[in-house]
């Protein structure tokens, strides 16, 4: 097992988490996480719901601030201040309810709060409708029509623009928080398949949250195990199991209900 206490990242990585701790209130989320992700690396991040794997996207994203520790991008340490800031700087997050209008087209959806305008005040809708087409075709993301409305859509392809909307916005890293969740089982190898072409690709390095360990070594190259605000688990998906993972889980389980 790879020591989960050192951030011994090199050159390539272009994110780095180093000794990051968060309290609310009385309550210890995150203790000491280190966490590395090299480019076009998908790194598969799994716990028990509470472990604080949301905690720790949300200072990702800089929705939330550490009480200690640093983030360094690129090798540089930054001081994520809003959920703003970060998007500048190439982070971007895709939660479970992808912040998508359903009343607006799908096309209205991928270049949401970004619109190319006309004449400094109209709306291209053209070049909009163009661009979505082109690329989410270039993605292979089939939909029908990028005039539809989202609502009318399934939730994989629902999943799959908010993640073409994050990735043409020039995301150089993104972090996909339960993409899967209340999936049916074709709509979730869509999505994985999409996470396999973004990997192929190399040009965006992806962080993803999921319960499915069998999903987690499909389509990751690494895997950390977060559990009480810790990472205890640092592996490459090539020298771990379902199994491993499992028991780990399961062990964590038996000791929680002896400490009782």
């Amino acid at each position: 097992m790879s020591s989960p206490n050192t951030a011994s990242g090199g050159p390539a990585d272009v994110l780095r988490v180093e000794h990051i701790s968060k309290r609310f209130g009385t309550v210890t989320a995150l203790r000491d996480v280190n966490l590395r992700l090299a480019k076009g690396e998908v790194l598969g991040l799994i716990g028990d719901n509470g472990a604080g794997k949301s905690t720790l996207m949300k200072i990702i994203c800089g929705f939330h601030q550490p009480d200690s520790g640093r983030i360094l991008l690129d090798g540089e340490e930054v001081s994520l201040k809003s959920v703003g800031h970060a998007r500048s700087l190439g982070i971007d997050t895709v939660y479970q309810d992808l912040a998508l209008i359903n009343e607006l087209s799908v096309y209205h959806n991928m270049f949401l709060n970004r619109e190319p305008v006309l004449f400094g005040c109209l709306l291209n809708n053209r070049k909009m409708r163009t661009l979505a087409r082109e690329h989410l075709d270039d993605m292979g993301v089939a939909i029908p029509s990028v005039d539809v409305e989202v609502a009318k859509l399934s939730g994989g392809q629902r999943q799959a623009i908010a993640v073409a909307r994050s990735v043409y916005s020039r995301s150089r890293i993104l972090l996909l928080d339960e993409p899967l969740a209340a999936m049916g089982a074709k709509e979730g190898v869509q999505i994985l398949d999409l996470v396999r072409d973004l990997k192929a690709r190399g040009e965006v390095s992806i962080v993803l949250i999921v319960h499915n360990y069998a999903q987690v070594l499909e389509v990751c190259d690494r895997v950390n195990l977060l559990q009480h605000g810790s990472i205890v688990l640092d592996e490459p998906t090539a020298r771990t199991s379902v199994a491993e993972l499992t028991e780990l889980v399961v062990a964590e389980y038996r000791a929680a209900r002896t400490r009782r």
